[in-house]
Parts: structure tokens; sequence; C-alpha cells
């Protein structure tokens, strides 16, 4: 009988330990999916919460390149180094074009690359403004945006004509002065019925439409002139279609656009977000959408392909609005090639894009480790084996994609996978399928975050690629405004001294999201090297919109309107 008790004894202590194991584990995945998450997957979708301090300091930072950046008569100006610029942009023609922003480290106003960032930073703000809001950010970011609707109003004179440039890159790019000092030649160009643009035109259909729905409770009356213009724009980019790279061959080393499909049918979904408007709904679900929406082949989200931004957009009204999606086999299809683009970024999905930075890394030490050469391995092979153990911790990786810009693609992606992950959260949708496996709203805010902390210093360098983040950041930002001290009396020819100078820039471009490192992970801080120290407006508002994502765990708005 005693053993018997006793025996009943351990084995109720059994139960009680692997029941207080099971608990255990189960706190302990519920605490690592809230670390995970940033703050945790809300079972009831809310406000923001808490402003994680790391990406509110860096979204502040980010916000003001766009400052840098702006042309024309400045108001409430607080960067010391930029004054009034390019007033005259314009007057050629009769048309006020002073305004706008400068594309990277040049004085050009290219119209393509200009409306896709306004497009982004609109939608930016449509989905996380109350993040920004809490964060103290939303005025600056609405001032950025009006500083470029503004310029786009004003470069659409005629319903069927639209400046999409301003200067000549040739000549431009033939100086090294500060954009207060300019007194080059600053010709325009525009696309009209017989010189047809229907990209860009339709990418400033697509900005002028969202940014309609950014004005829309502020400031009604704007808000009704952007989609006045919107509607106009998207009329005329539908009419008279044709590549506006095709049409005029010299923009053609710039900003050359691969096709216009893609731009009609952004253009098409953001006005259907912003008037209900079932006419552009059933222009991307019909046949113009079986011609250009390439269902089932995920592409990479940039300036010049809006496809997997379309894909993710429309894959709102399938998460919000089922009453609509439920008859669209379109729209199913919009959403599926969605969720293709997301597999594609976790690094543990089936359908990984192995284009990441960490994979030369082990091919690099591994290749090396089979050489002869003992000594060389002792004198450089630490640093090998220093990043790949990096990335044996930081499995992630950087998505990388191209040489030049090489930033632009991994932050755009995870935009989209922020987003994505919010519409998951917010309609409580629970799984991500990818093939055989499946993955959680949290499991794509962590690919999110793996991407902005490489860019905030997380990375082999140890340095940020965002300006005036952190203690470690280029020094030689390819720039003019930036390399050039304020008192310097130079002009077009007599300024490149400071290209060539081997001191720092003398003004720090602040909020600059340079081109980013190279395959290999390292980066060469040299003014002379654009390919990888040149910032861009349209890069900076990708960090703007990741940043304000992953400020705080909370809710998107289920409708624009």
């Amino acid at each position: 009988m005693g053993k018997e008790k006793k025996s009943g004894g351990c084995f109720g202590w059994f139960i009680v330990i692997v029941i207080l194991g099971v608990v255990a584990l189960a706190l302990g995945l519920t605490l690592r999916k809230k670390f995970d998450h940033g703050g945790g997957d809300s079972p009831v979708p809310g406000p923001p919460g808490a402003i994680t301090k790391k990406y509110g300091d860096a979204l502040k930072i980010a916000l003001q390149f766009f400052d840098i950046q702006k042309s024309g008569k400045l108001v409430d100006n607080d960067i010391p180094w930029r004054g009034d610029s390019a007033l005259q942009d314009g007057k050629d023609e009769d048309v006020d074009l002073s305004k706008g922003m400068y594309d990277a480290g040049d004085h050009m106003k290219f119209g393509f690359p200009m409306a896709y960032t306004a497009t982004v930073l609109s939608w930016a703000i449509l989905e996380y403004g109350d993040q920004m809001n809490a964060a103290g950010q939303l005025d600056s970011a609405k001032d950025s945006l009006k500083w470029i609707t503004d310029y786009l109003v004003n470069a659409h004179p005629k319903p069927n004509v639209l400046y999409i440039q301003v200067g000549d890159p040739d000549v431009d790019h033939k100086c090294w002065d500060r954009p207060e000092d300019m007194s080059e030649k600053r010709p325009l160009i525009q696309v009209n019925t017989s010189t047809p643009g229907t990209d860009v035109a339709a990418e400033t259909a697509a900005a002028m439409a969202s940014a309609s729905l950014v004005f829309k409770s502020s400031n009604s009356a704007y808000s009704s002139l952007l989609l006045r213009h919107a509607k106009e724009l998207f009329k005329f980019a539908d009419d008279y279609r044709g590549s506006y790279s095709q049409s005029i061959p010299q923009v053609q080393t710039y900003y050359n656009s691969t096709g216009y499909g893609d731009e009609l049918l952004w253009a098409a979904s953001w006005l259907y977000h912003a008037t209900r408007d079932h006419t552009y709904l059933d222009y991307v679900t019909g046949s113009n959408g079986e011609t250009y929406a390439n269902w089932g082949s995920p592409t990479w989200f940039s300036w010049d392909d809006k496809l997997p931004g379309l894909q993710v957009l429309l894959s709102r009204v399938s998460f919000f609005d089922s009453k609509v999606a439920m008859n669209s086999e379109s729209l199913k299809k919009y959403r599926k090639t969605a969720e293709a683009v997301m597999c594609g970024l976790l690094p543990k999905s089936p359908t990984a894009t192995l284009s990441r930075t960490r994979s030369i890394y082990f091919f690099s030490l591994f290749h090396f480790l089979n050489l002869a050469w003992f000594v060389s391995f002792i004198r450089v092979g630490w640093e090998f084996l220093r990043i790949s153990l990096y990335h044996v911790d930081n499995t992630d990786g950087l998505i990388w994609i191209s040489d030049w810009n090489a930033l632009q693609h991994p932050i755009a992606s995870a935009f989209l996978a922020v987003i994505y992950s919010d519409y998951m959260l917010t309609s409580r949708t629970q799984k991500l399928h990818c093939d055989s496996d499946t993955f959680s709203a949290s499991d794509l805010r962590k690919f999110a975050m793996s991407q902005a902390n490489y860019v905030l210093g997380d990375n082999p360098m140890k340095m940020s690629y965002l300006v005036g983040y952190g203690d470690k950041y280029s020094q030689y930002v390819h720039h003019r405004g930036a390399s050039i001290p304020t008192d310097s009396d130079t002009n077009c020819s007599t300024g490149w001294k400071w290209l060539e100078s081997e001191d720092p820039n003398p003004n720090v471009a602040t909020g600059a999201l340079v081109g980013g490192p190279f395959l290999n992970e390292s980066y060469v801080d040299s003014r002379n090297n654009s390919m990888q120290t040149e910032p861009s407006t349209y890069n900076s508002a990708v960090i703007v919109g990741l940043l304000s994502g992953l400020l705080t765990s909370s809710s998107v708005v289920t409708s624009f309107i």
C-alpha cells in the first residue's frame, strides 16, 4: 500500500511538472511571437501602441531628406545649408514648375520617379498615418507630399499635356554646383497626344488619386482638385497609349520604362480606392488585367515595376471587402500573386528567393577553405569567417537584386511585407500558405524588421545606410549640395574640386538613404562612387513607409474612405 501510494504521488508530481512545462512552453512561444512581431499579434487590432524608439528616431531622420530635396521658394526652411532654387523653372512655357523635388544628388526633376515617390508616400500615410501621428511625424510627411503634388498639378496644365522633366541631364551632369547657384538652362519635356507617355501619365494619375485620399478630410478642396487631375490623366494615359521612353528616346538613359501596363492597372486601382467607382475595378479585373497583370509571376516593386504593389493593394479588397471580392476570380488571382510575392521574401519559405547578400559569403568562405594558400587564409580568412558567422545568427540576409541602388528592392519589398502582414493581422487571417508550409503575420513582420535593421546598422559593416542615424554612416554622400560649403564661390565648372575633395561633406544630407552595399556586403564611401553613395527621393519614400509600419504594433484601416 505504501509503495503504491508513493508511486502515485510521483506520478502526480510528474503530471504537474508536465502541465507546468506545457504552460511554460506556450508562454515562451507567445512571448517569442510578441518579440518577433515587435509587440505581438494583437487578438483585437486597435490604435497604435507604444512607439519603438529606434524606428521613431529613424523615421524623423528619414523624412528630413525630403526637405533637403525641395526645389523652389522654401517655406519654414529648417535645413541651414539649403535655400531658394530653380525659381524660374517652367517660366519659358508659362507654367510654374519651381516646386517639386530634385531626383537624387543632382538637380534634375524627373516626373516618373517623382510621381512614384508621391504615390508611395501617400500609401504610407494612408496605411500608417495614425502611427506617424503618434510619433509626431504626420505633418512632416503630408507637407512633403503636398510639395510634390503642387508641382504635379502645375505640370498638368491641360487634360492631354503633362510636363515630365525639367532640366537637361547631359547639361546638368556636366556641372557640380549648389542648386541655389544654378545658371544652366532648364528645358522642359512634355508628353501629349502626339508624343504619348502612358506610363508616366498613369503613374502621375496614381499619385494624384492616392494623395486625394490623404487630404480628403483635412483639405477637401485640394483633394477634389487632385482627384480631377487624376481622372483626366488616367483618361489621357489610356486613350493615347505609348511608352514615354519610346516616344522620347533621350529619356532612356536615366529612367527608361519597360512597359506601361502596370502603371495603367496601378492608376485604376488607386482611382477605385479614391472613388469606389466600380468602373475602375472592372478595368483591373477585366481584359486589361488579363493582358497586363502577369498573374502568378512575382516581380520586384520599384519605380519601374508597380505590379507587386498593385497585387498587395488589390489584396486589400479581398481582405476587407468580401462582398466585392467573392465573385471576382481576377481579384483572387491578384491576391494569390501577392501571396507568391510574400512567400518569395520569407527566408524559410520553400519558394524563398536566393538573391540575398549572405549567400556569397558562405560560398566565399568554403571556396577559400578549399585553397592551399594557408598563409593568405590567416591574413584575410578571418573577415570571411566573421561575416559568415554574422549570417548564421542573421539568416534573413538582405534581399539583393542590383549593384546600382541596391537598397531599393529590399526596402520596397519589406514595405510591402509589413503592409501585407498588417492586412493579415487586421482581418485576423492566421496563415499565409507557401506550398506545403504556412507562415504568420509575425513572420512577415520579422522579415520586414530584418531589412530595416540591416539598413540601420545590423550588418557586417556595422554602419547605418541612413545618413544621420547612429554613430557611423556615409560621410561622402554623392550629393552636390551636401558636398559644397554654403559660403563657397563656385559655379557649374569650378565646383568640381568639391567632388574630388578628400574631406567629408561639409553639410550632412540627413535622412539620405544611400545606394547601399555590394553583394559581398562591402561599401566604398566615396563621392565618386555614385553607385553606392547616391541617395534618391523614391528610396526615401519606401524607407519612410517601412519605418512607419514598424513604429508600433497596430491595425490598418479597413477602408481609405
